[in-house]
């Protein structure tokens, strides 16, 4: 069901920092920040070879970030995304299985203008998993 590895999103107390940290030390291909105001992070997508990083930051006080870099203020890794091609299929087949979709259990168009969707961590070892329809 599941595809490829889409990216590793990571949050960042300084998204400045970290992108140039990417940039300037590892020679990453760095883009720019973006705005996700329906999530509420700010974005910057780190182009790898084989996959992708995403630098996130809060965006505004709601922002689940901002929850996330209280408890780890020197950031960390929040979430894996991986690629499914039908992302209602996908979600039917988790939640017959009993897996917890988080949210409406609706698609929300991502950072990359596709729809995503999340699982809940402690229905996978501890870690929130992303879904992208590619």
């Amino acid at each position: 069901m599941i595809g490829r590895l889409n990216h590793v999103a990571i949050a960042v107390p300084d998204l400045t920092a970290a992108a140039a940290l990417y940039r300037d030390t590892l020679g990453a291909d760095v883009g720019p920040e973006q705005d996700e105001p329906d999530h509420g992070v700010t974005v910057v997508f780190i182009t790898l070879p084989n996959t992708k990083i995403e630098l996130l930051h809060p965006l505004g006080e709601g922002s689940p970030i901002a929850g996330f870099l209280e408890k780890n203020p020197s950031g960390g890794i929040h979430h894996i995304c991986y690629e499914v091609e039908d992302i209602r299929a996908a979600a039917a087949r988790l939640t017959a299985s009993g897996a917890r979709v988080l949210g409406t259990g609706e698609p929300k168009i991502g950072a990359h203008g596709k729809p995503v969707l999340f699982l809940h961590p402690k229905d996978f070892t501890g870690t929130l998993i992303e879904l992208e329809e590619v």
